[in-house]
C-alpha cells in the first residue's frame, strides 16, 4: 500500500519495448510512482538515453537482465514482456509485489483456449485464477482489490468498450458482429521484422491474420459475458490491418440491431454507459472519430452510425494502441489497485497534429 510520505516503487519488466518505453514515459509525470527497475535481457547493462534517447536527462535506472533484478523494495511490477514469457516469472514474485501484466498471458480465462492459440500450456494455473481482466471502465471494483491485473490487448479495449454496453443492452446481436480493425505499427512491437520496415509497410495498407488473430478468442470471452453466455457460444468477425502511422488505432463495427432498437438507442446506451467516465468520450451528433483525436492520451473516442442497410448500424471507436490500449490503461490500473486518483499522470491531452 502506499503511503502518503512515500512513493510507489515500480519495476518495468520488457523495458526496452514500445509498451514499456510508454509505460516510462508516463509515470515519470505521475507524481506518487518512482521507477526503480527496468529490465531489458538484449539491453542489459545500458543506460536508458542509450535505448531510448527521448528518456535520457531523466535519472532513471540503468537496464538489468531479469536474472539480476533485485526486487526488495518494490511495489508493482508492469510486464511488458512478450507473450509466453511472463507466467513463470511472475509466479516467482515476491508475493507482495503487484502485477500489472502488459502481455497476453493472464487475458484469457480459460487455459485450453490459451493454450490452442498461443501454442503452450498455460504455466502459472494457480495465478490465472486470480487475475483480475483489466478493461478498467468494466471492470473497476475487481482490479481495486487485485494483486494481478491483466491488461486487455490494443485491439479487444477499442471493441469492447464500444460493443460491451451494446450487447449488454440486448441492443445488438452478438452473433453477428464484424469488426473491422485498423492499428498503428507499433502494435507490431519493436523487433526487426521486414513487413514493419519503413519501406514495405508505408503507403500501404496490410490485413494480417485473417479470422485467426490472438485477440478474437479475448474478444469473444468478454462479448460473451456481456450477452449471459459460454464463451465458445460466441464467434465474432475479426480482420486486423496494419496502418503506415506509429501510433493510433481504428475500429469500426458493423453491428445487426435487435429489440426494435436504431442507432440512436445505441448512441444513448454508450453515453448512459460512460457517463462520468475520465477517458471515454461520445462525440456529438454525426461528428466521426479520428485517430488523430487521442494521439498521446488514454482516451476512447466513439460514435454511432445509421448503416444504409435496414437494421444494421455502424459503431467506430478510436485509441492510442500505446496508451489507452496498452500502457496508459496500465497506469489507470495501477492507480485503483494504490487507491490513488484513477487519472494520475493520464492527465495529458491529445497531440495534433
Amino acid at each position: 500500500m502506499a503511503h502518503s510520505d512515500s512513493k510507489i516503487k515500480v519495476g518495468i519488466l520488457g523495458a526496452s519495448g514500445y509498451t514499456g518505453a510508454e509505460a516510462m514515459r508516463l509515470l515519470l509525470r505521475h507524481p506518487s510512482a518512482e521507477i526503480c527497475l527496468l529490465t531489458a535481457d538484449r539491453k542489459a547493462g545500458q543506460p536508458v538515453a542509450d535505448v531510448y534517447p527521448h528518456l535520457g536527462g531523466h535519472g532513471l535506472p540503468d537496464m538489468v537482465s531479469i536474472e539480476d533484478a533485485d526486487w526488495s523494495g518494490v511495489d508493482v511490477v508492469f510486464c511488458g514482456l512478450p507473450h509466453g514469457t511472463t507466467q513463470e516469472l511472475i509466479a516467482a514474485l515476491p508475493a507482495g509485489v503487484k502485477v500489472v501484466d502488459m502481455s497476453a498471458d493472464f487475458r484469457l480465462d480459460d487455459p485450453a483456449t490459451y493454450a490452442e492459440w498461443y501454442g503452450h500450456e498455460h504455466r502459472a494455473l494457480a495465478l490465472q485464477k486470480e487475475a483480475v481482466y483489466g478493461l478498467t471502465e468494466l471492470y473497476r471494483e475487481r482490479i481495486r482489490s487485485a494483486r494481478l491485473v491483466a491488461c486487455p490487448g490494443c485491439y479487444p479495449t477499442a471493441t469492447l468498450l464500444s460493443l460491451v454496453p451494446l450487447v449488454k443492452g440486448g441492443l445488438i446481436d452478438a452473433d453477428d458482429l464484424v469488426i473491422d480493425a485498423k492499428s498503428g505499427i507499433t502494435g507490431a512491437g519493436r523487433g526487426l521484422k521486414q513487413n514493419t520496415l519503413f519501406s514495405e509497410a508505408g503507403e500501404g495498407l496490410s490485413p494480417y491474420s485473417i479470422g485467426a488473430h490472438r485477440h478474437a478468442p479475448e474478444i469473444e470471452q468478454e462479448i460473451a459475458k456481456a450477452a449471459g453466455r459460454a464463451a465458445e457460444d460466441i464467434r465474432v468477425n475479426f480482420v486486423p490491418h496494419l496502418i503506415p502511422m506509429s501510433r493510433g488505432e481504428m475500429i469500426t463495427s458493423h453491428v445487426r440491431l435487435t429489440g426494435g432498437a436504431r442507432a440512436a438507442d445505441l448512441k444513448a446506451a454508450l453515453q448512459s454507459a460512460f457517463a462520468g467516465e475520465p477517458f471515454v468520450r461520445i462525440l456529438n451528433g454525426k461528428d466521426v472519430p479520428q485517430t488523430q483525436m487521442v494521439r498521446g492520451s488514454n482516451n476512447c473516442v466513439i460514435n454511432v452510425f445509421e448503416d444504409r442497410i435496414p437494421g444494421r448500424a455502424i459503431v467506430i471507436s478510436v485509441i492510442d494502441n500505446l496508451v489507452k490500449g496498452s500502457s496508459g490503461q496500465a497506469v489507470q490500473n495501477m492507480n485503483l489497485m494504490f487507491i490513488l486518483p484513477e487519472t494520475l499522470g493520464l492527465e495529458q491531452v491529445a497531440l495534433f497534429p
